[in-house]
């Protein structure tokens, strides 16, 4: 049987090749954009349900979403004991409210069940893969928000990909064409020190947000067009 030269391997579908390393870009793009210093954002628990608000929405929405809601709560055990019809009204400024309040509200009572109250802070306790695991196991917490609530709030060095870590890393090659999302968390996760998982992250966030946009790359300001393979 003749096979076709035309199939790559499952190391070519990880990795098509780049000529950057991970320290090469946080470098280049720290220098470019000023540098990516770590910074406890906000509570774990406020981070689980600021991470559900800001699936599908913008930043300003999302965080607009959480403000008005913490205005009204106060704290999140109220909002675990609120109305989803009110919880609703109150995030609707976040988009996907009708989803997104029994969502949250769920995902509250379900942390208050298990550990008799909000305070999920052991989770830096854990193992990594068993910190992830148990964010996973709440409704709408995917790869990326158990990345952003771990990293993000924890300090812990969980890659979050989001679509401009996701677009920029295809473009420079770090991973292949045909991976996806969820396999591009653990291939970037691996790729990268403990101490580089949050500033390559940032990088690579802040470049696809001002620079390797999504519809037209500025390839003609980029600091890494020289050894970009998708440069134009």
């Amino acid at each position: 049987m003749v096979v076709s030269s035309n199939i790559k391997s499952s190391s070519e579908l990880e990795c098509s090749g780049s000529n950057l390393s991970p320290t090469d870009i946080i470098d280049i793009l720290g220098t470019e954009y000023g540098g990516f210093e770590h910074a406890r954002r906000i509570d774990p628990i406020e981070e689980v349900v600021y991470t559900i608000l800001s699936q599908h929405t913008s930043d300003h929405n999302s965080t607009n979403a959480f403000e008005k809601l913490m205005r009204r709560y106060g704290t999140l055990k109220e909002v675990a004991s609120a109305e989803v019809s009110e919880i609703a009204e109150t995030i609707s400024s976040g988009g996907l409210a009708r989803i997104k309040a029994p969502r949250i509200k769920t995902v509250l009572n379900l942390i208050l069940k298990k550990c008799g109250s909000l305070d999920i802070s052991f989770l830096s306790k854990l193992p990594l893969h068993e910190a992830k695991a148990w964010l996973r196991d709440l409704p709408g917490i995917g790869p990326k928000s158990a990345g952003v609530i771990l990293c993000f709030s924890l300090g812990m060095p969980a890659m979050a990909v989001d679509t401009h870590v996701y677009r920029v890393s295809k473009r420079l090659g770090l991973i292949g064409p045909r991976v996806n999302v969820e396999d591009a968390h653990e291939i970037l996760e691996n790729m990268v020190s403990a101490d580089q998982v949050y500033p390559f992250h940032a990088a690579l966030i802040t470049h696809g947000r001002r620079t390797c946009k999504a519809r037209i790359p500025n390839c003609a300001q980029c600091k890494l067009a020289y050894n970009c393979p998708s440069r134009k």
